[in-house]
């Protein structure tokens, strides 16, 4: 088991350059760390990472009370740092349904109430009317708004944290030469040297950071029982200058019944983007045993994003999501319900079995910390999230922190997904097949 780092001097390998990777980096090199490289295939904002895009909830309703704390900590700092401050919209964020009492509902507003923190009945479909002027409501029955929430610019926040990280003299390195092939593991097979690349000589270091999100099953064959990828759907409307200056102001707005939601038009572009929250698709894809140094050329099946490719750059978007989301926006839009998209994608998540982040040590390769598993919620928390795995890798992080985000002891049967507080609506998990893989380039 790795100890502690012995110095503050002592050479780090971050490879990801998504919201763990970037936001460990601030926090090591707010404590002084010297060495600090931080290894992806592309500069970030990365184009398919979770981490990009144009919008990305900023909220705190959680029905666990931890990442409800976790999340309010987080807002203030969107609202109050130099750094993320101009890339944060204030927006609100509005959760309707369409049952008369959604037991969901119900239990976040009790959590904000704990919280002391302030939010808007919406007890009648006029009340939900006005939120979004012009548009029949008519399917959706109640709601609450809580204005201490919005959205952030996820492209723009990711690019000004690393501006931002290179300024204070941490390296990037790129392309195939930042491209992770596998991890380099000493002859007793315990202790990770560093990381073999895609092009060029290893790059070696005194620790290394695995922050590759979805990617992470690909790097390390013990970690399939707890880590699967999911692409989720996402499309985008072209409005026009007058709707988006009616829609200008409208909150985050999500059904929770369905699990779909949108956000305000982007300021500029007039871009709306609409998502749901909810199970996704997996696919099949092999990977080789012994990528860590281990014996053995058996192929195991996994979940996972290619690594050699633009996921985002697919023009595949499947049936089923799409008819999804215009049932959605029927019930919050529906004067843009049946307009084509100008762009879809299929954004990849990091899966955990109860949405909780991994902040830990390997269990049996000293050396090495995984920093992963943001389960489709981790975005909101970039500027704090850094300090609560800062403390993990240091070993300081109190007790609630520690015991949530270790690493689970390998399992011979794979955990299964759970359908995290409750939030998660919508159609169950999907395999996409065999053709639908190819159509997608997966």
């Amino acid at each position: 088991m790795a100890g502690v780092p012995s110095s503050l001097h002592e050479s780090i390998v971050i490879v990801g350059a998504g919201v763990f990777g970037l936001s460990t980096a601030l926090a090591l090199k707010e404590r002084g760390y010297s060495d600090i490289t931080i290894l992806d295939r592309e500069l970030p904002p990365v184009r398919d990472g979770s981490s990009t895009d144009i919008s990305r909830i900023i909220r705190s309703d959680y029905l666990d009370p931890f990442y409800s704390r976790l999340a309010t900590e987080a807002i203030q700092s969107w609202k109050s740092s130099n750094l993320f401050k101009p890339h944060y919209h204030p927006s609100g964020y509005m959760l309707t349904t369409e049952v008369k009492e959604d037991i969901y509902l119900e239990k976040n507003k009790e959590i904000l109430r704990g919280q002391k923190q302030t939010y808007r009945e919406l007890n009648d479909v006029a009340a939900l009317k006005q939120m979004i002027p012009g548009e029949d409501l008519k399917d959706l029955k109640y709601g609450y708004v809580n204005t201490n929430a919005g959205w952030a610019d996820a492209a723009g926040a990711i690019r000004a944290l690393a501006t931002h990280l290179a300024g204070l003299g941490v390296s990037f390195i790129t392309g195939p030469r930042g491209t992770l092939q596998s991890l380099i593991v000493d002859d007793t097979g315990k202790k990770v040297l560093g990381v073999n690349v895609a092009q060029g000589s290893p790059i070696h270091a005194s620790r290394v950071i695995l922050a590759t999100g979805a990617w992470t099953a690909r790097y390390l064959d013990d970690l399939d029982y707890h880590i699967t990828g999911s692409a989720q759907p996402l499309g985008f409307i072209q409005l026009t200058p007058e709707e988006g200056r009616r829609l200008a102001n409208i909150p985050v707005s999500i059904n929770t019944t369905s699990g779909v939601f949108l956000f305000p038009p982007s300021p500029g572009d007039n871009l709306l983007k609409v998502a749901y929250h909810g199970h996704g698709f997996e696919i099949e894809t092999s990977a080789a045993h012994g990528d860590t140094g281990k014996d053995g050329v058996n192929l195991r099946v996994i979940s996972v994003p290619q690594r050699d490719a633009n996921n985002a750059a697919s023009k595949f978007f499947p049936e089923d999501a799409d008819k999804y989301l215009r049932a959605g926006l029927r019930q919050l839009i529906p004067s843009i319900a049946d307009r084509p998209w100008v762009k879809t994608r299929l954004c990849w998540y990091t899966e955990t079995p109860k949405g909780d982040f991994i902040a830990d040590y390997h269990h049996t390769l000293s050396g090495l910390f995984i920093a992963t598993g943001g389960s489709g919620h981790g975005f909101k928390f970039l500027p704090v999230l850094g300090r609560y795995i800062a403390d993990c890798f240091e070993r300081t992080a109190v007790s609630d922190v520690r015991q949530r985000w270790k690493l689970p002891k390998p399992s011979p049967q794979k955990e299964k997904l759970q359908v995290n507080d409750g939030s998660r609506r919508g159609p169950p998990r999907r395999m996409l097949r065999r053709e639908e893989q190819l159509r997608a380039n997966l």
